[in-house]
């Protein structure tokens, strides 16, 4: 009996590409000709840079951005107000090969639809996490571009009662 992989296509490989060499696809289901809003986004790859890699495809020299078009215009306005050549900008990659664009269009599908936003208590969890660790909570605020009250708000919760917690 051979092995169950869940890596569909193993030859895919992750590398750091230049913002200069990156181009969003057509088949990006968040394509448009408007900038995105990346104003949840923006204060973290401000403080960390960004951390999940985009999804990209080799198309005429370039690479294709299939999935991560907001982390993409993010990284683009931090190299912006830092004065930095888009060259010289890398951004982790995970590199597909060129395939259909409907294997494309659904990579990229899979990866906003699955997408599931943090609950009230699971920010609290992390935030105290955070706090255990030596960060402030003006640090937190700034990170996740929240406000400091926001911040306190959520870690005001370790006060409710544990049934409530669990309902």
């Amino acid at each position: 009996m051979s092995p169950f992989s869940l890596i569909r296509k193993p030859d895919m490989e992750l590398r750091n590409i230049a913002l200069s060499n990156l181009r969003i696809a057509n088949v990006n289901v968040r394509h448009s000709r408007k900038v995105p809003d990346i104003s949840d986004i923006l204060p973290s790859v401000r403080a960390r840079g960004v951390l999940q890699p985009l999804l990209v495809r080799p198309r005429d020299n370039v690479f294709e951005i299939v999935a991560g078009r907001r982390r993409y215009f993010a990284a683009s306005k931090v190299a912006e107000e830092r004065g930095m050549p888009t060259e010289d900008v890398l951004l982790p990659c995970a590199v597909t090969e060129s395939g259909s664009d409907a294997d494309a269009l659904e990579a990229s599908l899979i990866e906003n639809v699955a997408r599931a936003p943090m609950d009230e208590l699971q920010e609290y969890e992390a935030f105290a996490k955070l706090l255990k660790q030596g960060k402030t909570v003006a640090d937190i605020a700034q990170t996740f571009g929240q406000t400091e009250r926001y911040i306190k708000q959520r870690l005001a919760l370790a006060g409710l009662n544990g049934a409530i917690k669990e309902a």
